[in-house]
């Protein structure tokens, strides 16, 4: 009854977040607390060489999503959804949506899983002095702009999906810093695109005689805790068509999954970080300091709240891994034994840990698409192994798992072993982790440090977008930090697993091997 009375009062709050393969909506109380979840379960496109998804498919996935949440509302509390005390939008970050004066998209929206943008990233890198990768935002317009792509001219907008979705519900052009740092750099003293870099891209753009510059075209910079316009009437049939839902409840800044997840896992303090996997996975680390130098590896972004964050973004991690377990399936299927999945997995992940800490020398190459942290451009997923290898079923799934995070773990090796930078806490959060203690273990050796994963790493980005919704209304004079520690993760119970000598070795021998095999792997991309 209290739930019901907290919805039919208008006191929820919503958090709705774009996942690479599933848009998800967290409906949560006053005290941050989900109490309803809606889904729809999306796949992007290769279209022309590039991945996508259709406008009229990311409006159909939302309104999909809020009716499915709106219909488990009906059925758990006997009540509608009517209106809501805030919400917050995110997405994956990066990509690229240009857009006309009318508001139309120019050219279909290009995800952070494209790499086709390796020049231009150079080339931006070199001017900037300053790592920018080949899902930025920004190295996708100069690409275009490279490519001599005749819409360039016609843009008038730039943004990210969750600040299109926030643009489309409110009416205002803006975007949450952490989402922006993935456009463009950010300065961290003024919250704000680096003015330097915005003055030699106008530069650029001068020279090619494009009519406008770079300040006009993109969203306005917000952090946590500020205004970002309210739902309009013609947002809330967006994300209604039924007309139920009432317009007028503010909405906090949208944000990108990368921020999301620094939120879900109370890990936006410095000296902390947390590792998000599932589709693609990356790493975050809450920096003191900036680096002495810029690499091709780490990116710079920060969190909500504009704190300098290190990421080491990997476009790979669970989908070939998912594959193989899918083939186990059609097996069991085939000797008709009933599959649970949630049993497959289980049972082949535990397997895993009982292999060869090194894979017994097996590697696999996980590279469903491109990988830029290794050079890789277009993915060909191979397992590899030699005659004189232990090759077994434990051997076989381990590598997997180790192939899930062994990009990731040649990025951070620069942070720790290189920058030496300090951190006192990396949470999980994501697919990798949903079999208790395997996924840990195997990212413990991987980063030669304690992992923990919190009782609420399951709700993942959407709660965490709610979370910021909540902090915009209920934050008073508190810093988010303080807000997530006291307000919000209290008491909450975690579980931390400490890596162990051995496997630390054997993650070790096994990224040696997969260092040494990663030629067969460019090979396959040069045949």
């Amino acid at each position: 009854m209290e739930v019901k009375q907290i919805i039919e009062a208008g006191q929820s709050i919503l958090g709705i977040e774009f996942g690479s393969t599933r848009i998800k909506a967290v409906l949560i109380d006053q005290q941050n607390k989900p109490i309803a979840q809606g889904a729809y379960e999306w796949e992007n496109q290769l279209v022309d060489g590039l991945w996508t998804y259709s406008i009229d498919e990311i409006w159909h996935g939302l309104q999909t999503c809020y009716a499915d949440l709106r219909q488990n509302v009906q059925k758990q509390y006997a009540c509608d959804l009517k209106s809501l005390a805030a919400i917050g939008i995110s997405a994956m970050m990066h990509g690229y949506m240009a857009f006309d004066q009318n508001q139309q998209i120019l050219i279909p929206f290009r995800t952070w899983r494209n790499t086709n943008t390796g020049k231009a990233a150079a080339e931006l890198s070199e001017l900037f002095n300053y790592n920018i990768p080949l899902r930025w935002s920004i190295s996708h317009l100069y690409q275009c702009i490279l490519d001599g792509e005749p819409h360039v001219k016609d843009i008038k907008s730039l943004t990210t999906l969750a600040g299109y979705i926030h643009w489309q519900l409110t009416g205002l052009f803006v975007l949450g810093i952490g989402d922006a740092s993935g456009m463009l750099p950010i300065d961290a003293n003024t919250k704000d695109y680096d003015a330097s870099m915005v003055s030699k891209f106008d530069a650029i753009l001068a020279s090619k005689s494009l009519p406008f510059h770079l300040s006009e075209i993109l969203p306005k910079v917000l952090v946590a805790g500020q205004g970002a316009g309210m739902l309009t009437e013609a947002g809330a049939r967006l994300l209604d068509p039924t007309g139920t839902l009432q317009a007028g409840c503010p909405l906090c800044p949208p944000e990108g999954d990368a921020g999301t997840g620094m939120v879900a896992t109370n890990a936006v303090k410095q000296r902390t970080g947390n590792v998000s996997a599932g589709t693609s996975s990356f790493s975050m680390i809450v920096l003191e300091h900036d680096l002495s130098q810029p690499y091709e590896m780490i990116d710079m972004v920060t969190t909500p709240d504009g704190s300098l964050v290190a990421m080491v973004h990997c476009n790979n991690c669970t989908s070939d891994l998912n594959a193989w377990v899918g083939i186990f399936r059609e097996y069991q299927q085939l000797l008709g034994v009933p599959v649970d999945m949630n049993e497959v997995f289980g049972k082949l992940y535990n397997h895993a840990l009982t292999g060869d800490a090194d894979c017994g020398g097996l590697v696999s190459y996980n590279y469903i698409s491109g990988e830029p942290v290794t050079g890789v451009s277009v993915g060909h997923p191979l397992f590899v192994r030699s005659a004189a290898d232990k090759f077994c079923l434990a051997n076989f799934m381990r590598a997997h798992l180790h192939a899930a995070v062994g990009v990731l773990k040649i990025g951070n090796d620069i942070l720790f072993k290189q920058e030496h930078v300090g951190v006192d806490r990396i949470t999980g959060h994501g697919g990798l982790f949903k079999t208790k203690g395997v996924g840990q273990r195997i990212l413990a050796a991987a980063l030669n440090s304690p992992i923990s994963v919190m009782e609420t790493a399951g709700e993942g980005g959407a709660w965490g977008i709610a979370l910021l919704a909540g902090y915009l209304i209920n934050k008073g004079s508190q810093t988010l930090a303080d807000y997530l520690d006291t307000q919000v993760f209290a008491g909450q119970a975690c579980e931390t697993i400490a890596p162990t000598p051995e496997d630390v070795a054997g993650f070790e021998q096994y990224l040696e091997n997969y260092k040494r095999y990663l030629p067969t792997e460019k090979a396959a991309e040069n045949a």
